[in-house]
């Protein structure tokens, strides 16, 4: 089985395959999204030092353990390029289930942390800033499944032997949902102390 781009992925003026560029406008919006929400954040933060209470409420440990297993999950997503690169599209596969098994991990660490605050009283109501970690870290976690949905289908059909390039483009996706955690976590659970 061989690495063919099919025609349709080579027709662009740019010289850039259409499918990477497509995924680079989706994160490119999506950055928009999420750097609206942590520039809203930041400035909130600096005006209410209050939030530095409220914040010494999230788990710093299972924010880092989710910090954790998305660098890993991130690190398996580049195996599976590579997999695919050296023409090893069964390993590309094994890779590609993988990360779905880290967003997973991802997902229970973060419904074990949501259970626990709402149990301790901190809802999405509580206060402008329960507001904007629950906004952030759903919209995040949204983002995850959405990923391991589309690597799901992706693992598909590298199994069958189509598309082989979208394994690139899923991983871009999955490398920015891990930058977006990169700025959350600091932000929302390390950043207390401020």
């Amino acid at each position: 089985m061989s690495f063919e781009v099919p025609v349709a992925t080579r027709r662009s003026v740019t010289g850039i395959p259409t499918g990477r560029l497509g995924i680079w406008w989706v994160v490119a919006s999506e950055i928009v999204i999420f750097g609206g929400l942590i520039v809203s954040y930041t400035l909130f933060r600096l005006h209410h030092a209050e939030w530095a209470h409220e914040a010494a409420h999230t788990s710093v440990f299972l924010g880092a353990l989710n910090t954790l297993i998305l660098l890993s999950s991130s690190f398996s997503v580049v195996l599976a390029h590579k997999s695919i690169v050296e023409n090893r599209p069964n390993d590309a596969v094994k890779f590609l289930k993988w990360t779905i098994l880290g967003g997973l991990g991802f997902l229970v660490v973060k419904s074990i942390e949501y259970t626990t605050e709402i149990s301790h009283g901190y809802t999405l109501f509580t206060s402008v800033f329960w507001s904007f970690y629950y906004i952030m870290t759903g919209l995040h976690a949204t983002h995850v499944v959405a990923g391991m949905v589309a690597m799901g289908i992706v693992a598909q059909d590298v199994k069958n032997g189509k598309n082989l390039q979208r394994v690139e483009y899923v991983g871009i996706y999955w490398h920015f949902v891990d930058v977006v955690w990169i700025f959350l976590f600091p932000l929302l659970y390390i950043a207390s102390g401020l």
